[in-house]
């Protein structure tokens, strides 16, 4: 399956769909697959959570990092903490976020609405990106009744691809979002938010594509079906 594809799909989703806010979501991405990756709005993301599964645990952050012409307009980064219901528990362990740090939270009706609104007409970049999106959709389908694609470059998978030409195994821990980084040369991030990570995840994007070269030719529609 080609870019070709991706197209399809995307225009089939935008017809059948009969939320109109998801309709104009669809719509907003289909005139971007054919643009090469060097110009076309991307939207880098990252989820903290309290754990892994969808159907139990809950966001907590939303990270919200903007790629426009290969560059990272770093004033156009956004993060929103999530109120929860409940502890966020041991899971603090991982991602420093406490109770108290969410006193002052939107809600998760406020936070859907804000990344619709916010990643409208951009394709989103995740690291990983099936479990942010599985988050994302659950999320999106208890509020609004409407199941929901989110088109999204994994990184992780584009640096899967990559490596499996070089090697035949991969190494335990080689597709974590650090160690990916650290094969580009690019810097090691100390502080673990849902910001930094989908500023992290955007770098890496723009190595990535550096290094297949031909950014002006490569296009979003091709990165896509590179991310199934």
């Amino acid at each position: 399956m080609g870019p070709w594809w991706e197209n399809a799909k995307l225009r089939w989703r935008a017809l059948r769909c009969q939320h109109r806010l998801f309709k104009d979501y669809y719509q907003s991405l289909v005139p971007l697959l054919e643009l090469p990756i060097s110009r076309a709005p991307l939207m880098a993301m990252d989820l903290e959570m309290t754990g892994l599964n969808p159907l139990q645990d809950q966001i907590l952050s939303i990270g919200l990092v903007p790629i426009e012409n290969g560059t990272i307009p770093l004033m156009g980064a956004q993060q929103k903490l999530v109120q929860i219901q409940g502890s966020v528990g041991q899971s603090a362990t991982i991602h420093g976020i406490l109770d108290n740090h969410l006193t002052e939270a939107v809600t998760i009706e406020e936070a859907m609405a804000w990344f619709v609104a916010q990643t409208r007409g951009h394709v989103l970049v995740a690291h990983h990106s099936p479990l942010d999106c599985r988050f994302l959709q659950q999320d999106i389908l208890s509020i609004y009744h409407q199941a929901i694609v989110l088109p999204a470059i994994d990184t992780l998978l584009l640096e899967k691809h990559r490596l499996l030409r070089e090697h035949s195994v991969l190494k335990e821990g080689s597709l974590r979002l650090g160690a990916c980084r650290e094969r580009y040369g690019l810097p090691i991030y100390g502080a673990h938010s849902a910001l930094t990570d989908a500023l992290a995840c955007g770098e890496l994007l723009l190595a990535q594509v550096a290094s297949m070269g031909g950014a002006e030719e490569l296009k979003v529609g091709e990165l896509l079906a590179y991310s199934r």
